[in-house]
């Protein structure tokens, strides 16, 4: 324990602040630590840090943990909280700290001494068990009330894949068992909506070795859903006066040293290739192409405001640690678009991109966001002033959409600051879409002007902006959000028609050849098996609606849509069929 001085100010930190979770999740990671040397002597202990919901801890150990040992070591942890020994702090020197974690065998935390500046360091001791850390801690073992460890994974020391890998064990802790309870029911809906799995059972893409880790096969389902998209995509941007673009996958490499991207964003690019003697680089951005599109021909105030939009697909290097299904991958396609504005004009541009932002957003099933203003990073270029006029104006912008919004100091982009609008899903988890990205700086490098009405050369405002961000990580984001069950304008197939008998088929597909005709996604079922493995099949598929037709259904021409949550509505004949699907599409419910 600290010993309080006369002039220390005491404040009472409980679990409901992130301070007080901090520490008590970081005080199990430090149980969990004890646990496993008990069991593993043998095993090196590296880092255990509190992070968002939980905690976890490295170790080096010759052998991978288990499923059994993981139920060990929390039964382990269990003996040590009912132990109920407090936690003590000590303060060392560095050099007497070194000491004893070499005594003891510990060579990560003698590395570890070796980077604080303090000549002196604290340690946190229970029942035995030594740790370097800066703490605070509970007052002892007994105050953790619920905890679980979730998962092992691999973690390269200090995250350099140079370094020696490590096992990581995640966990969590809760001052309440209820808590706790809520918090992996949490876990099971995230696990039951994960789009790498649903999307191998729904077969919308895959991921294949051989192909290349990052890179996405669109599957036919996964193809029809994005052709949705895409198609939506479009058809808005012609409405809001954008022009349509298509641009190259490669370039000369000098196209990205004049953008900047060559001294700024190299660690994200892939190594240049030669073509007819000259270096090439596959495309980490579209906007330097949308520039010289702009600079083929002469351009008048008068010309503006110029949008271009393109649904540009672009590769960018990431390390396999941290490739994920959709959602971080190393080809993508943005749904970008560049504004060429006037000074005068960008206000009023970045308000009727938020506007469109919004209204593309929640056309897909998304109410509740989060946004940010990102300023200035420590790596930038351009000016200061430049910097301070494009910062204000998209501050200004939503200001006058009564937009709140957070500072996030030193995240906008090395070219310019930028608005960030993060979605949250149904389970309220958010994911980063769109940013808005004002930019005074490649007009400048790449020498953009237009002809002003004074008939001098002036220079125009570029913003950068992106919808849905792109398209493999929006699309993972929705297969979670909706759990793979598309509302009906997006799902691949969209009408199930089951044959109760083989001499119904006939009769049904005729059904199914109607409503595509009417510009529906229909689909037969007859093959020869009973209707409630067809019913369950077209359930597990998540299909939106299933018609079943039989003697009554062929005869009467009158039918029941049955809703994959299993709700019967109607009776329709087949043009009330069509007219009441086309309605629900049109209106994109």
């Amino acid at each position: 324990m600290e010993t309080v001085k006369d002039d220390d100010v005491l404040e009472a930190v409980t679990f409901a602040s992130d301070e007080g979770k901090a520490l008590y999740r970081h005080s199990a990671s430090h149980v969990m630590a004890h646990a496993v040397k008990r069991l593993f002597p043998e095993a090196k202990v590296a880092i255990g840090p509190a992070i968002q919901d939980g905690f976890y801890y490295d170790f080096d150990i010759s052998r991978a943990f288990t499923p059994e040992d993981i139920a060990a070591i929390e039964k382990e942890m269990d003996r040590i909280i009912r132990k109920n020994s407090p936690f003590v702090r000590r303060e060392l020197s560095k050099e007497e700290a070194a000491a004893l974690f070499e005594k003891a065998g510990e060579p990560y935390k003698v590395e570890l001494l070796r980077d604080i500046a303090d000549e002196r360091v604290s340690l946190y001791e229970e029942d035995g068990f030594v740790d370097l850390c800066r703490g605070p801690h509970l007052p002892s073992t007994g105050r953790i009330v619920a905890f679980k460890l979730l998962s092992v994974a691999g973690a390269y020391w200090r995250g350099d894949e140079k370094n020696k890998m490590l096992q990581r064990i995640y966990g969590t802790a809760f001052s309440a068992d209820k808590d706790l309870k809520d918090y992996l029911h949490f876990l099971e809906e995230v696990r039951k909506r994960d789009h790498r799995r649903l999307g191998k059972d729904l077969d919308l893409f895959s991921i294949n070795e051989e192909v290349g880790p990052g890179l996405i096969l669109w599957h036919p389902n996964g193809a029809l859903i994005r052709k949705t998209i895409e198609d939506f995509w479009r058809d808005e941007h012609l409405k809001a006066g954008y022009k349509l673009l298509y641009s190259p996958h490669i370039a000369r490499l000098d196209l990205w040293r004049t953008s900047g991207h060559v001294d700024f964003y190299s660690e994200n690019m892939y190594s240049p290739m030669e073509v007819e003697g000259y270096p090439y680089e596959i495309k980490p951005m579209n906007c330097p192409f949308h520039i010289h599109i702009y600079k083929s021909a002469l351009r008048s105030y008068r010309d503006f405001p110029i949008r271009y939009a393109e649904l540009g697909t672009v590769y960018r290097y990431e390390r396999s640690g941290v490739l994920h299904g959709l959602l971080r991958v190393r080809g993508f396609t943005q749904d970008d678009a560049h504004i060429f504005t006037l000074e005068d004009q960008m206000e009023v541009e970045i308000l009727r991109v938020l506007d469109f932002i919004l209204f593309i957003l929640r056309t897909f099933g998304f109410e509740q966001f989060d946004t940010y203003l990102s300023t200035r990073p420590e790596k930038y270029v351009g000016s200061d002033e430049h910097w301070k006029k494009s910062t204000s104006a998209l501050e200004s912008a939503l200001r006058a959409k009564n937009l709140p919004f957070s500072i996030d100091e030193g995240g906008g982009a090395f070219y310019g600051p930028k608005i960030d609008i993060k979605v949250k899903d149904s389970l309220g988890r958010a994911w980063q879409c769109s940013t808005i990205q004002v930019d005074f700086n490649l007009p400048e490098r790449f020498d953009v002007t237009y002809r002003g009405s004074d008939g001098k050369e002036h220079r125009p405002i570029m913003v950068h902006r992106a919808l849905m961000g792109s398209l493999e990580r929006f699309f993972g984001v929705l297969i979670e959000h909706y759990a793979g069950a598309f509302p009906l304008w997006l799902a691949p197939v969209q009408v199930a028609v089951l044959s109760i008998a083989e001499r119904h088929a006939e009769y049904a597909g005729s059904l199914v050849a109607e409503l595509n005709g009417q510009g529906m996604r229909a689909e037969l079922d007859g093959d020869n098996e009973k209707i409630g493995n067809k019913i369950r099949k077209s359930t597990m598929r998540k299909i939106p609606y299933s018609v079943i037709i039989g003697d009554k259904e062929a005869s009467e021409q009158a039918f029941m849509l049955r809703r994959r949550n299993g709700e019967n509505i109607g009776p329709f004949n087949r043009e009330e069929i069509a007219s009441f699907l086309k309605e629900e599409i049109n209106t994109r419910r």
